[in-house]
């Protein structure tokens, strides 16, 4: 079906950067349908990227009864739907994650509650 565009869109964005205390990142648990839509968390750059996995992501995720069994050296992750593979000691500024950046991961034989993904 074709779209027909009603002209250019000649705005600012209002969801810069700037307008945030941190870069806002976006963060999703593949295969784990409790959380229906990723997090948007204003991380600061800063944050070691094992730290937010082990640490400020026990927050987001930790609800969850598999959350404990994570093996974060297993963990699969994407950004931005391409397969990446982060730093865990570097930070996430390091590792190239900046403002509205989505990132999701899966973890290998972890697929829902009761495996209820599949």
């Amino acid at each position: 079906m074709a779209v027909a565009a009603i002209g250019a869109y000649e705005f600012a964005p209002k969801d810069t950067a700037d307008k945030f205390p941190a870069p806002l990142l976006f963060f999703a648990w593949e295969d784990h349908k409790m959380f229906c839509a990723p997090f948007a968390v204003p991380f600061p750059p800063t944050l070691k990227f094992a730290d937010m996995c082990q640490g400020a992501f026990q927050g987001i995720f930790g609800a969850h009864p598999d959350f404990a069994r994570i093996d974060w050296d297993k963990a699969e992750w994407f950004k931005s739907g391409q397969p990446w593979k982060p730093d865990m000691d570097k930070s996430l500024a390091d590792n190239g994650l900046g403002h509205k950046d989505v990132i999701r991961f899966r973890t290998p034989g972890l697929t829902g509650l009761k495996g209820s993904a599949f």
